[in-house]
């Protein structure tokens, strides 16, 4: 099920809400339960620090055996 970000038009207010296919008609407002709603563009963040070439961007493991080796040891 995709969430999908909606804006009230009666009290304002934004929410997110899991949706099924077909049953975005029956969404209400968490607020004020209006069912007056509108669907919003969504939209996510990617943050870099400065720019790398792909070899310095993860780093090594010392096993070589890490599927991910940016998460290695930090458990």
């Amino acid at each position: 099920m995709p969430i999908f970000e909606y804006l009230c038009d009666d009290c304002g207010t934004k929410f997110e809400k899991l949706v099924r296919n077909g049953a975005a008609n029956g969404v209400l407002c968490p607020s004020c339960g209006e069912s007056h709603v509108t669907t919003q563009f969504s939209t996510f963040a990617a943050h870099s620090s400065s720019p790398r070439s792909s070899q310095e961007a993860l780093p090594s493991c010392a096993s070589g055996k890490c599927q991910t080796p940016d998460l290695c040891g930090r458990n």
